[in-house]
């Protein structure tokens, strides 16, 4: 090795014992991170004093909670329904006509709910739509602390969306039952269910209204009455109660108004004073006997109450009265009144449903009735609903005889024309006379009261319209903002009244 290769090497061994020595120092004050003292985490709360009514309010839900959750049960139905999965619809939602879905064939479906325990023998209450569709041997019910049985479907009823099924069980915790009569806007209430799948699930809210009308399925005879609550409700959670602070079960969760299917703040919930006469006939029988009046009704609105002559918008509206019905036999009419029953003051068609819904056949119902300007005391009894009845008359043979040209006439007040009727249309609609509506020009003050081409006016002002020179001469007679109440019959036979002000 030349002596310049030995200079070279020891310059490198130099170099490298220099920079080892150079690292060695730069990294010599580097802590360790896992030998280092713990972080040592506040726990003092930041409020020492909790507000008094803030712990109560919190306290009272957990106590809800564990009170209530215990005779909460998860109900599984296997069945079959019509739609496009096989999912079993969990809970009605509306979106109204443009969110309708089309008919579908019946197809193998699985779904879920809620329920809860009304006795310590095993009966359950729930939603009539969660298990409508049940397959025998087709409910599964798990208790909140897993044990799990097959329920027997005990009874149903439609109308009011209410079923009882019972496991065969003893000493189960009982919900108590509390009095939606008392029940209030903006007080404080708990839904307890499954939702979506998630078991023993609680939500608070308030009562946001009472008394909806959200007639989901378009039922005529469903009693339409929900309380409605912002507390959270999803598909899942029907059958499950709601609870008042008490811990007392004040409704049964059913419904939600939404665009999605899911928690948009809308839920409704059946009132329990409803729904336990509904559940007490059902394990007594297993099955519904309801009584009727045998009326179509109708809130009161201000055009209606000043053209009928009440004071104020108040009552329910007789639309129709069933040929012998319950109301025919009692003397009721259309264009009558309903202000109280059995003294309760009515001012919606659902309360006079609920307070009659929970009667039975025979029962009597007293009624005061305001006609032609005075009250009048009046006795219902009660009969069932025939289910073969027809609303429309039957209808006679075609006059092929000789035919004239019908008088016709449209006016601008009321905006709508009419023709006086021929021989064949008067035996079409059933009726001695009347006029035909030819024409309603849109969003006008008739078309917004309802009424349609196609119809039949057989009254005005509870005056009976022989043709077109009969209603002429009323209308003529009426000034700019007079009330004009007509009485008008559909080609399938139902009646109803339009109240219109003249423009």
């Amino acid at each position: 090795m030349s002596k310049k290769s030995i200079i070279a090497a020891a310059f490198l061994v130099m170099f490298a014992v220099a920079f080892g020595g150079i690292l060695i120092a730069s990294f010599s004050g580097i802590k360790s991170i896992v030998a280092n003292t713990p972080i040592d985490f506040k726990t003092n709360p930041p409020i020492q004093s909790v507000n008094p009514t803030l712990k109560g309010l919190n306290d009272g839900f957990v106590e809800i909670s564990k009170a209530v959750t215990p005779t909460v049960v998860n109900i599984e139905v296997t069945g079959s329904s019509k739609g496009e999965t096989n999912q079993a619809p969990e809970m009605p939602f509306f979106f109204g006509p443009e969110g309708q879905m089309p008919n579908q064939e019946e197809m193998p479906s699985k779904g879920s709910g809620t329920g809860f325990i009304i006795s310590a023998d095993g009966y359950i209450m729930t939603n009539n739509h969660v298990v409508k569709n049940a397959n025998e041997n087709g409910i599964k019910v798990q208790l909140n602390d897993k044990r799990e049985y097959t329920a027997k479907l005990i009874g149903t009823d439609p109308n009011t969306d209410v079923a009882v099924i019972k496991i065969d069980a003893t000493d189960l915790p009982v919900a108590s039952v509390g009095n939606s009569d008392n029940v209030e806007v903006g007080q404080w209430v708990v839904a307890i269910g499954n939702p979506l799948q998630l078991n023993s699930t609680v939500t608070a809210g308030i009562v946001s209204a009472l008394g909806r009308n959200i007639n989901i399925d378009g039922n005529s005879y469903a009693i339409n009455n929900f309380i409605q609550t912002d507390a959270a409700i999803n598909p899942g959670n029907s059958g499950g109660p709601l609870v008042d602070i008490s811990g007392s079960v004040i409704g049964i969760n059913s419904a939600i108004k939404s665009q999605s299917g899911y928690y948009q703040g809308y839920g409704f919930a059946i009132p329990i004073n409803l729904a336990r006469s509904v559940a007490t006939e059902l394990i007594k029988s297993g099955k519904i006997s309801r009584g009727y009046i045998g009326v179509s009704i109708k809130d009161v609105d201000t055009k209606e109450a000043k053209g009928l002559g009440l004071d104020r918008a108040r009552g329910v509206l007789v639309q129709d009265v069933l040929k012998g019905g319950a109301g025919e036999d009692a003397g009721l009419k259309v264009g009558d009144v309903i202000l109280t029953v059995d003294g309760k003051e009515v001012n919606a068609s659902n309360q006079l449903q609920t307070i009659i819904g929970q009667k039975t056949p025979g029962d009597k119902a007293d009624l005061k009735v305001f006609r032609d300007g005075k009250e009048m005391d009046m006795v219902v009894t009660l009969k069932a609903r025939d289910e073969n009845q027809n609303a429309a008359s039957n209808l006679p043979p075609t006059d092929q005889g000789q035919k004239s040209e019908p008088t016709s006439k449209s006016f601008e007040k009321t905006g709508f024309g009419v023709a006086d009727l021929s021989s064949a249309q008067k035996q079409k609609f059933d009726v001695d006379g009347g006029v035909y509506v030819t024409s309603v020009k849109r969003f006008s003050e008739s078309f917004d009261r309802g009424l349609r081409e196609g119809l039949v006016i057989i009254e005005a002002d509870k005056k009976t319209i022989s043709g077109v020179n009969d209603l002429e001469s009323m209308i003529n007679s009426k000034s700019k903002g007079d009330i004009l109440v007509l009485k008008v019959k559909a080609p399938e036979g139902q009646v109803r009244l339009v109240a219109i002000e003249v423009q």
